[in-house]
């Protein structure tokens, strides 16, 4: 762990005042500060190399996705020592969603440390807060290596902040409950995107449930997860409403 001195090490303020966040959010300062100035250069302000490689986050993130995913995999196993295969990977799911994880970069304020190019006063990333804490995780692995990772994930952020007994009383997500469903009911549904609107990171989706041919709810998002999501919830209340 690194004392208080390294801030003096820190090339200017910017950077100090990086450094200085990151230990009070987590708890220790960084060796290599450009790691997480990357991790934290969104994909709107990408720019690129002489060689034509765009300088943004997103090889971090999907590296911190990796490092992440293995880390709670490891902590569920240890953690639940009679729990099945389906369990786990349904537990693993929950912890690492976009949702949890948007949910965890809002609590640790991630997203002001997120610098990105401004859409307008009504649209923001919908995501920009859980890319943001992915590839913050492939900073910290590469600053500090695996079992220090492990250490912060688990420790100062599992162990603090999510709530395991919750999350197992937690239903799936809606799109898993109506496939399930359909499977059950031995009914066809389908996602099927009808729309695009906006261009680039101002991309609009446009998904629709089709179940049996018949056109059911839909949902819109910057993802087409996201409004996959969207039209599963909306169908599934109104399939529920429909039910009493």
């Amino acid at each position: 762990m690194l004392s208080l001195f390294t801030l003096l090490k820190y090339r200017n303020e910017s950077d100090r005042s990086l450094a200085r966040s990151i230990h009070n959010i987590f708890g220790f300062y960084p060796k290599n500060i450009e790691l997480y100035k990357l991790a934290f250069t969104h994909k709107s302000l990408s720019s690129k190399t002489m060689s034509g490689y765009a300088i943004s986050n997103e090889r971090l993130e999907y590296l911190g996705d990796a490092v992440l995913s293995s880390v709670v995999a490891q902590f569920l196993f240890k953690k639940f020592p009679t729990k099945q295969e389906g369990f786990l990977t349904e537990m693993r799911s929950k912890i690492v969603s976009r949702s949890s994880l948007n949910k965890l970069s809002l609590k640790f304020g991630l997203e002001e440390l997120v610098h990105y190019a401004k859409l307008n006063e009504h649209c923001k990333y919908k995501s920009l807060g859980g890319n943001a804490f992915e590839a913050f995780t492939g900073a910290l692995f590469l600053d500090f290596g695996y079992d220090f990772a492990y250490n912060i994930i688990v420790n100062r952020i599992i162990k603090v902040h999510i709530d395991l007994d919750e999350l197992e009383k937690n239903e799936k997500n809606y799109k898993s409950r109506l496939l399930e469903w359909a499977q059950k009911e031995k009914r066809q549904v389908t996602f099927k995107q009808i729309a695009s609107k906006g261009n680039g990171y101002d991309r609009l989706y446009v998904i629709q449930v089709v179940i049996d041919d018949k056109e059911y709810a839909q949902g819109a998002d910057h993802s087409i997860k996201g409004a996959e999501q969207l039209a599963a919830e909306k169908t599934w209340h109104l399939m529920e409403g429909n039910a009493s």
